[in-house]
């Protein structure tokens, strides 16, 4: 590390994650789309002095004005006193002690290492699910469309509820899939609107004016619904949630066509068979399918079997959504590799946790520190509400 900023020979990828992981550990919740934008940040422009270098990883790094004097101390720590004269409100900032050397930076610590009680957890995200903490980018409001026998039901425990208040919660659900995420296509279509000159239509036309362009034709590019994929656990430990976590899997492959699977030892798809008209048929039939439901938990193992499976295509660019608790028998190591993998393949990946909406909720079991920094949003699912607040998050992914 020169004192202007990365050397030539430094991977910029490392150094933004380091970065990136640096800040965490003091609270400033960098996600992975503001690390990319470092990384192309550095690509474009890259940072032939200290200044340039701070101003670049502030603008990329930093979303709020509270976590300005958090970055400024971190950038401190790591380049000395040099970011005091960057910034001239800094001056009349204090700053906290910050512990550590240079060399923190140019080391990626896993998610899975050994930690004393009272260190910082590897945060991808915001805290959300604190009872206390407040969310400016909270998904929009759900509204209210149930029956009268069923209202206040949605807040309650799985446990608590028969089959019959499942299914027409179920239902409830399957109203809220209505405005989708798109993707960009390679398709075009003619629109006068549009940004683009459609080169071969125009050419064409200008046949009937003695091939001069005198009207230029327009298109844009068609958007396209973004695939949705949706890994469920069915282990020992999520007894409770897993028939309602099957009334979401077929709310997403009856209105979305998602792709959804159900997992405990072994990976089991069940999109065609959710597809029953009947909702207390599919559930069944699901149920049925997976030969170790109730067992244990092995997620690294099943989320690697999808990557290699021939439905690991369905996973490239796509909303990935996994519900479980974390508990797994794989070691941390393996989980950390696997989610890793699988957010390269992924345009987004939420987690949600029956466990997280509990106030003061940290997800200390090792599985779940480990799968966290590659988890773009942590969601409670506890009850069928917080589910229907898990699908307006995939439709706010655009």
């Amino acid at each position: 590390m020169s004192p202007s900023g990365p050397a030539p020979g430094v991977d910029r990828a490392a150094f933004a994650v380091a970065l990136a992981v640096r800040l965490r550990q003091h609270g400033v919740p960098v996600g992975l789309t503001a690390v990319d934008d470092l990384v192309n940040a550095l690509a474009a422009s890259p940072p032939d002095s200290l200044p340039r270098l701070y101003w670049a990883a502030r603008i990329s790094l930093v979303r709020r004005r509270s976590e300005i004097d958090t970055f400024d101390t971190v950038f401190a720590a790591v380049f000395g006193d040099a970011a005091l004269a960057l910034d001239p409100p800094t001056r009349r900032r204090s700053r906290a002690a910050v512990t550590g050397g240079d060399d923190d930076v140019s080391v990626f610590p896993p998610a899975f290492a050994d930690r004393r009680p009272g260190d910082a957890l590897p945060w991808a995200t915001l805290p959300a699910v604190v009872a206390d903490a407040e969310r400016s980018d909270s998904p929009p409001a759900v509204p209210d469309r149930l029956p009268s026998d069923l209202q206040g039901r949605a807040e309650v425990p799985f446990e608590e509820l028969d089959a019959r208040e499942m299914e027409l919660l179920g239902g409830w659900l399957r109203s809220a899939v209505t405005d989708w995420p798109t993707r960009r296509s390679r398709r075009l279509a003619a629109d006068p609107r549009g940004r683009r000159v459609a080169v071969r239509a125009t050419v064409q036309r200008s046949r009937r004016t003695g091939w001069e362009p005198l009207h230029l034709l327009r298109e844009r590019a068609v958007d396209r619904p973004r695939r949705v994929v949706l890994l469920c656990d069915v282990s020992q430990s999520m007894q409770a949630q897993a028939p309602a976590y099957l009334h979401l899997m077929r709310a997403l492959a009856l209105a979305a066509g998602a792709e959804v699977f159900a997992f405990a030892t072994s990976l089991t798809r069940l999109t065609p068979i959710l597809a029953h008209r009947s909702a207390a048929v599919a559930v069944e039939q699901a149920t049925e399918r997976v030969s170790d439901r109730f067992g244990g938990t092995r997620i690294a193992t099943n989320v690697r079997a999808l990557l290699a499976s021939h439905h690991g295509g369905s996973v490239r660019g796509a909303v990935v959504i996994i519900g479980s608790d974390g508990w797994d028998s794989d070691p941390p190591e393996a989980m950390a590799a696997a989610m890793a993998r699988l957010r390269r393949r992924a345009h987004r990946v939420i987690w949600m946790n029956p466990r997280a909406s509990a106030p003061g909720f940290e997800p200390r079991v090792a599985a779940m520190a480990a799968a966290l920094p590659y988890c773009d949003r942590l969601l409670p699912a506890d009850t069928f509400r917080s589910l229907r607040h898990v699908i307006a998050e995939i439709s706010a992914a655009r």
